[in-house]
């Protein structure tokens, strides 16, 4: 339009009584273009653009402060187990700690994902790696408890009286709560994939139904579970079987409490519209590490209730 433009100006000299010839004032509003244009690009800040899918994590606080946290948890269990004066009050200290950062740190994740659109498809490709990895870092670590177990069991000691489980020891009978605990869970393990098919088809309320009974089914496994310790007739202390059962249960169980934690975050997700049919990350996380879950309670109930009894 500028370029386009000519303006006619018609002087007359008042002494000479001449015209003055056409000015082209299209170079002259051309030139003033360019210099606003690049007024305006030296204002914009270069850093905010990147040639590339990746998040390039800010600086953040949280992971100092968990690590710090987990420090101060750890030795104030050790303390506690030890018998040292005032241990429990920094255990609870500790754990409030852990719970207290790594939610602030799961918040800041979630806005990122959710909000500021950080987690590309090359991010999540990552997140799921990440993931994947952990839970196969999670698996050695109850491999190691198998192994232990069966290190004693397929050949008792003379000291456990060359018998499997060791005189003594009235093993849990396997088809009374461990067997209903396994229905539980493997049930628990249908309403959450029935969830996640839910979410994949855009069925809200089929998603929320699904992990509903999914954090019900959990809740009971862990209530039962309190209790199957409560009547059982051995504890900790009583020998390789009592440390490797509490072990591997107890552990498994502190598992299934993450887990209910990872889905009841899930849940509360869903009701605030966080996540659609195809980007549902965190929620995809939660049902595969409950999935593990699963899959580790089958071995516990078949090689320690079942045969190891």
């Amino acid at each position: 339009m500028f370029e386009s433009l000519i303006l006619y100006i018609v002087l007359k000299d008042k002494y000479n009584n001449k015209l003055y010839y056409i000015i082209d004032k299209t170079k002259y509003i051309s030139n003033k273009l360019k210099k606003l244009n690049k007024k305006k690009m030296i204002n914009l800040t270069r850093s905010k653009f990147q040639a590339h899918p990746y998040h390039l994590v800010s600086p953040s606080p949280w992971p100092l402060y968990t690590s710090v946290a987990l420090l101060t948890l750890t030795t104030s269990l050790v303390s506690t187990m030890h018998g040292f004066n005032l241990g429990h009050y920094f255990l609870i200290l500790g754990l409030i700690s852990v719970i207290y950062s790594m939610s602030l740190w799961f918040r800041d994740i979630i806005s990122e994902g959710t909000y500021l659109g950080n987690h590309t498809l090359a991010v999540q490709r990552g997140l799921n790696m990440g993931v994947a990895l952990f839970i196969v870092s999670e698996a050695l670590f109850f491999l190691a408890i198998f192994w232990a177990f069966f290190h004693s069991a397929l050949s008792p000691i003379i000291e456990l009286g060359a018998h499997w489980p060791p005189k003594g020891i009235d093993p849990i009978n396997p088809f009374e709560l461990p067997l209903l605990n396994t229905i539980l869970l493997l049930s628990s393990g249908v309403t959450v994939t029935y969830s996640h098919h839910s979410l994949i088809q855009g069925n809200r309320s089929g998603t929320l139904y699904g992990l509903l009974f999914t954090i019900i089914l959990a809740i009971l496994f862990t209530a039962l579970q309190g209790i199957e310790y409560t009547v059982s007739s051995f504890t900790i202390t009583d020998g390789t079987f009592g440390s490797c059962f509490y072990f591997g249960t107890g552990f498994h169980g502190f598992h299934v409490m993450i887990g209910t934690a990872f889905l009841a975050v899930g849940m509360w997700r869903v009701l605030a519209y966080h996540f659609t049919d195809n980007h549902h990350l965190g929620m995809e996380s939660a049902i595969l590490y409950w999935h593990f879950v699963d899959i580790v309670w089958l071995f516990l109930f078949i090689s320690v209730y079942y045969w190891g009894s």
